[in-house]
């Protein structure tokens, strides 16, 4: 138990971490911390700097400046004895395809000097999490790509790491396969792993993270949930709705009360706090008049959006 009036230290903590190579910094003054049960996403386009950020944390790569603290201690000073609280999911599978699923667990358990009945209980768990104990003693080049990202990623939980490292894990991956990712990342959030995940999918960002960094060209371009940021872009909800005619008295009414911009006498945009609120009543008005509705758009912003409020390009230019 930690003593009254101590600060815990957050599982990870970066600061003004840089990295250059020759004339180009991939990586520019790069601060962030993450708590435990925390799941924080590094999003943005291919080059933004991820995979960069991800080697340094790892130990892979080393800085050019800054520095990364793992569970209070500073990584690069002291090397593999901090490095072995966290699991690293690589963008690229790595696993041995000769190898059984078990096989491939039980050698990197081997690595960490986990054996006997702690890593046979460890094998059975993470084969579970994956979904693959009928596949257990299946070789690895059989599986699907899917099967492989999910046994890739238990394979960096096998010694039970505080920091789990996730750098595009469903990239190339089934819908199903995806789904069960998300549901087990979940899970192992809610038991209490770090997580910083690195993505240029923005549904995944928006459904596990708790906090986003949006990364472009090495530099934080903004941090926080994705309420916050939606909210610092100013980015609100847009509704659209097309008319068969031209609006009556009252539905005119209650459109201009929403400064409703109309591009033609059937059409109009609502945009701000609350305008998808208003739809019930603007569809009953309209019903009322016998007015048919052609077409009804709501646009809730999404990362993207922000994104390009934010930096002025597209999240994949």
């Amino acid at each position: 138990m930690t003593p009254a009036g101590t600060e815990i230290p957050p599982v990870l903590e970066v600061k003004e971490l840089s990295k250059r190579f020759r004339e180009r910094e991939a990586v520019r003054s790069l601060s962030f911390q993450i708590t435990r049960g925390e799941v924080f996403g590094l999003l943005g386009p291919n080059g933004a700097g991820k995979t960069t950020t991800i080697g340094m944390i790892a130990g892979v790569l080393r800085p050019t400046s800054g520095s990364i603290r793992i569970l209070g201690a500073e990584a690069v000073a002291t090397g593999r004895s901090v490095l072995r609280n966290l699991g690293l999911v690589p963008q690229t599978v790595a696993l041995y395809p000769a190898l059984t699923a078990e096989e491939n667990l039980r050698f990197f358990g081997n690595l960490y000097g986990i054996s006997g009945g702690r890593l046979d209980a460890r094998v059975r768990s993470l084969l579970d999490i994956a979904g693959l104990t009928a596949r257990g003693s299946g070789p690895v080049c059989d599986f699907s790509g899917g099967m492989k990202r999910r046994l890739n990623l238990v394979c960096a939980l096998v010694h039970e790491p505080a920091l789990l490292l996730l750098d595009e894990p469903t990239a190339g991956v089934d819908p199903q396969s995806r789904e069960r990712i998300y549901e087990s990342l979940k899970a192992l959030a809610a038991d209490g792993l770090a997580l910083l995940l690195t993505t240029h999918y923005l549904e995944e960002a928006e459904r596990l993270c708790g906090r986003i960094a949006i990364l472009d060209e090495g530099r934080v371009a903004a941090e926080g949930t994705v309420a916050e940021l939606r909210a610092l872009a100013g980015e609100e909800p847009t509704v659209v709705i097309v008319l068969a005619r031209p609006p009556g008295a009252e539905l005119a009414a209650k459109l201009a009360e929403r400064a409703a911009i109309s591009e033609d006498p059937g059409r109009f945009h609502l945009q701000g706090a609350g305008a998808e609120r208003l739809l019930p009543e603007i569809l009953a008005l309209a019903a009322a008049e016998g007015n048919e509705v052609e077409e009804l758009l709501l646009h809730r912003p999404n990362l993207g959006d922000v994104f390009l409020r934010l930096t002025g390009k597209a999240l994949r230019d």
